[in-house]
C-alpha cells in the first residue's frame, strides 16, 4: 500500500513536503504524531492523527505517538487566543496510560514486526534538560526572525496587548521542534505528522534538523476537520465527544456519527475508517440513491463504534437506538445499563414520582393522570389504554386501573411510559 496515495483519496493531505514520498518507497521509516495529554482520553478531534499513524503502519512503516508531556505543560499557542493552565506530573502520567490504553486499539505495539508501533513521552528527554543546556544547545540554531515569521506567533502578537504571548508559549515552538530532533537522533525518525495547523511547529523540527545533524528529516499535515456547516467537528451540546466510555456512552458515541449530514458522512468514512475505495465508492453510490436509508452513516457508526470500542457495544447502541425509534422489547429495555437509559431518554418529559407510594401500589389511572401530567384526564388515558396506545415499559397496558408497583421500576428507579407511537415519558422515582 502506497502511504501518499492512501491519504490522498481519503483527502487525508494538506501540506507535504517535497521528497516525503520518495522517503517512504525508498524504505520502512518511522513517524511519529504529536498528542497533547490535556485529559485522561483522547475525544474524536484526535482521531485524525491517530488514523494516519493506523494508516503508515499499514503501509509498513513505523508509527510513533508522542504524548507530549513536557509540551503539554507549556501549551500550544497555535489555534488558541490564550494562554491555559498547566499540567503537573502526576497528572500527566495518568493522562499519558488512559491514552495507551486508547492506542493500543489503533496501532500494534507488541509484534515482533520492525515496524511495531513505539509511544513515547516528551517529559522523558525534557526532565532534566536544563534550562542553559538547552538555549545554548538548540536556541542557537534558531533565529527570533525565523520564529516570529510562524503563523501561530504572528496571529497572538497580533492580538489585543491584554493577550499577548508568554516566553513560555514562543518556546514552545522551539521544544517541538527539539522533539523531532530527539526522534531523528535516537529513533531513526524523519518524518512528523498532524492538523494544518501545526505546520509551522513541524518545519522548525525539519529545520533544526538541516541545521544541527545536517540531516533530511519531511512534514505532512492532514486538513483540520471541519463540518458542512461550517461548525466545530466533534464537539455536541455537551462539550467533546470522547472516546472513554465514562465521558461518552458508546451509545451517545453511535448517535454521533449516526446523526452526521450526507456531505459530512462521505467525508468523515474516508477519513475514520480503514474501509478501501471500493467499499466506500458503492456506499456512497448506495446513499445518493437512496438518501433516506443512510447506508452511509450506519456502516460510519458501525465502523468507528467497533474500532472504538467493541462489537458488543456497537450491538448494544443498535438495539438502544431502537428503543425509540424501533418495535424493540421490553427485554432490550430492561438490559440498558442506567448511562445508556438517561442518553437515550435524554431528550424525553421526565415526571417525578414517590418510591413509598409505588412500593405500595398505585393504579395506572392514578399514576398517569393525577401524580403526574402524563394524560390530562382519567378519561383520556382510560380511551386510550382501551385502544390499545398505552404501554408500560414497552409492555401494552391491558387495563387503565392495573397496579402498577416498585417491582415496574427499570434499575430500581426508572418506569418507561409510551403514549400513542413517538410520546414517551420517563418517570423517576425518588
Amino acid at each position: 500500500m502506497n502511504f501518499v496515495e492512501e491519504l490522498k483519496w481519503r483527502g487525508m493531505i494538506h501540506d507535504m513536503m517535497p521528497g516525503t514520498e520518495e522517503q517512504l518507497q525508498k524504505e520502512l521509516t518511522s513517524a511519529y504524531v504529536g498528542i497533547d495529554p490535556t485529559a485522561d482520553s483522547l475525544h474524536i478531534g484526535h482521531l485524525v492523527g491517530v488514523m494516519m499513524l493506523k494508516h503508515f503502519q499499514r503501509a509498513g512503516h513505523r508509527p510513533i505517538a508522542l504524548v507530549g508531556g513536557a509540551t503539554g505543560m507549556i501549551g500550544d499557542p497555535s489555534m488558541k487566543s490564550q494562554e491555559r493552565n498547566l499540567l503537573d506530573e502526576a497528572t500527566l502520567r495518568r493522562n499519558q496510560e488512559g491514552i495507551k490504553a486508547q492506542l493500543i486499539k489503533f496501532l500494534d505495539f507488541d509484534s515482533d514486526a520492525p515496524n511495531a508501533a513505539v509511544l513515547v513521552n516528551n517529559y522523558d528527554w525534557m526532565k532534566d534538560y536544563s534550562f542553559l543546556n538547552f538555549i545554548r544547545d538548540i536556541g542557537k540554531h534558531l533565529t527570533v526572525n525565523y520564529m516570529m515569521s510562524k503563523d501561530s506567533v504572528k496571529k497572538r502578537l497580533g492580538a489585543e496587548a491584554s493577550v499577548g504571548m508568554s516566553f513560555t508559549e514562543f518556546s514552545y515552538q522551539l521544544l517541538q521542534g527539539y522533539d523531532f530532533l530527539f526522534l531523528y537522533q535516537n529513533y531513526d525518525c524523519k518524518l512528523q505528522m498532524g492538523g494544518s495547523d501545526q505546520w509551522g511547529n513541524i518545519t522548525t523540527g525539519t529545520e533544526l534538523i538541516r541545521r544541527k545533524e545536517s540531516g533530511e528529516a519531511f512534514a505532512l499535515t492532514c486538513p483540520l476537520i471541519t463540518k458542512a456547516d461550517g461548525g466545530k467537528f466533534g464537539k455536541t451540546e455537551s462539550g467533546n465527544v470522547w472516546l472513554d466510555r465514562r465521558y461518552t456512552s458508546p451509545y451517545k458515541f453511535y448517535q454521533f456519527w449516526l446523526n452526521v449530514s450526507d456531505a459530512d458522512a462521505e467525508k468523515y468514512i474516508k477519513i475514520f475508517t480503514a474501509l478501501s475505495k471500493e467499499e466506500i465508492d458503492t456506499l456512497i453510490e448506495e446513499q445518493r440513491a437512496a438518501p433516506h436509508l443512510r447506508s452511509l452513516q450506519k456502516r460510519l457508526a458501525q465502523e468507528v463504534t467497533v474500532m472504538v470500542h467493541s462489537q458488543e457495544d456497537y450491538d448494544a447502541a443498535v438495539e438502544a437506538s431502537q428503543i425509540l425509534f424501533g418495535n424493540s422489547t421490553s427485554e432490550a429495555l430492561k438490559k440498558l445499563d442506567e448511562a445508556t437509559l438517561q442518553d437515550v431518554f435524554a431528550g424525553v418529559e421526565k415526571h417525578e414520582i414517590s418510591k413509598d407510594e409505588l412500593a405500595a401500589g398505585i393504579k395506572a389511572v392514578d399514576l398517569l393522570a393525577e401524580k403526574t401530567s402524563v394524560f390530562p384526564s382519567k378519561g383520556e388515558m382510560r380511551k386510550l389504554v382501551q385502544s390499545g396506545g398505552v404501554s408500560i415499559n414497552k409492555e401494552k397496558l391491558a387495563a387503565f386501573d392495573a397496579v402498577i408497583d416498585a417491582s415496574y421500576l427499570l434499575g430500581g428507579k426508572y418506569i418507561l411510559v409510551q403514549k400513542g407511537k413517538k410520546n414517551y415519558f420517563l418517570l423517576i422515582a425518588k
